[in-house]
């Protein structure tokens, strides 16, 4: 009997030396790191929750589909899970970012990840004021500065920067609202484009998140992935404000992101050849939006142009979604959850296709393999 409890004793510890290599070899590859998430209320996870702002989405029906919740609000902007949400979780990182505002981002809990973003928030200082408080993304990087800091005390300076270096993965995704809610927002920002051309703004913007991006680099970032703006003038508020058909978006809204993305292309080649080791990664995120709003059909959705939860006009697109808003009960036949964001079941369409999809959608490489290098 002592010689078969023995023998178990070793099978176990045998299994357990075998799963530390096999763990330590993951984290040796870099399959295992931090996300480090900037951007705007597409993929805030609940920042604004503790902002004195007019941006929320802590009030059901959001959330209702998120399980790590068990449905209730967490302050994401859709049913479900981000695009971040669903990268994190597809890149084996076992817990999603935790929130930078959240009482629990704080000792090892940063390990795997922070979130900044910001519902309102945008590259410019200015932009989202209407929202009263969000964080753009220069107050965002300061934040991270802070929790550079942090690595620094839980890991000592030299296995810290190699972690944020070589095993982080930095995403931005921000833009939208830079014109949404800045150079195409209604009565206020009539002197500004009065005064600053479309090209000047969108000069003015890439300006600066050259020095936003530089200065993350500055702080050890490597690998990074861009989200270029994505088709606002198809979204269901702009096509309810300006009263189109199902079939028609608003061509200036569409023509300025264009604009945008081309200079974003633009900058991300200019920074590869400026900053040494550094890996930029394009996320062509109007062409993957916009695929699915034309051939919704193709991918299991009976409309692209109808908010499944919100209030007012044809598409349900004036009033957020909110306790007392319509909700559909077909939630992932639904391109947009709200007025301006995309369902759970569009975020893993276009999440899938940024981690496993062609130099169509991704480039130079997808997300799993900007993990790896």
């Amino acid at each position: 009997m002592a010689s078969a409890k023995s023998w178990s004793l070793a099978l176990v510890l045998l299994c357990i030396s075998l799963s530390y290599l096999v763990n330590a070899a993951g984290d040796n590859n870099g399959s295992i790191g931090a996300s480090f998430i900037f951007g705007d209320s597409l993929v805030d996870a609940g920042n604004n929750n503790y902002l004195q702002t007019l941006s929320k989405a802590n009030i059901p029906p959001n959330g209702i589909d998120f399980k790590a919740s068990g449905g209730n609000p967490t302050g994401r902007y859709t049913n479900g899970r981000t695009i971040g949400d669903i990268i994190g979780e597809e890149l084996g990182v076992p817990n999603y970012a935790v929130p930078y505002l959240a009482p629990n981002s704080t000792g090892k809990a940063i390990l795997y990840g922070v979130n900044y973003a910001s519902g309102g928030g945008g590259i410019m200082n200015a932009t989202g004021r209407i929202f009263v408080n969000r964080l753009g993304l220069d107050i965002q990087i300061d934040f991270f500065n802070n929790t550079r800091k942090q690595f620094d005390q839980l890991l000592g300076p030299s296995k810290a920067k190699d972690y944020i270096t070589r095993r982080s993965i930095f995403s931005v995704t921000i833009g939208a609202n830079d014109f949404l809610n800045n150079y195409l927002l209604p009565v206020l920002s009539i002197a500004t484009r009065i005064s600053e051309s479309p090209d000047a703004f969108i000069d003015d913007m890439i300006n600066n998140l050259r020095n936003q991006l530089t200065r993350l680099y500055q702080l050890d970032a490597r690998k990074f992935v861009l989200g270029n703006v994505g088709p606002i003038g198809c979204v269901p508020y702009q096509k309810t404000i300006n009263q189109l058909n199902e079939n028609e978006c608003v061509d200036l809204a569409n023509k300025l992101a264009t604009q945008y993305n081309v200079r974003l292309k633009d900058l991300q080649t200019e920074l590869t050849g400026k900053l040494p080791g550094a890996t930029f990664v394009y996320a062509n995120v109007y062409d993957l939006v916009m695929e699915l709003i034309t051939n919704y059909e193709k991918y299991g959705f009976t409309t692209a142009s109808k908010a499944c939860c919100g209030n007012g006009g044809q598409f349900a697109g004036i009033i957020p979604c909110g306790p007392t808003s319509s909700m559909c009960q077909d939630r992932d036949k639904h391109v947009f959850w709200d007025p301006y964001h995309p369902s759970e079941a569009a975020n893993l369409i276009i999440a899938r296709q940024l981690l496993y999809g062609s130099t169509r959608y991704i480039s130079p490489v997808n997300l799993k393999q900007l993990r790896s290098l």
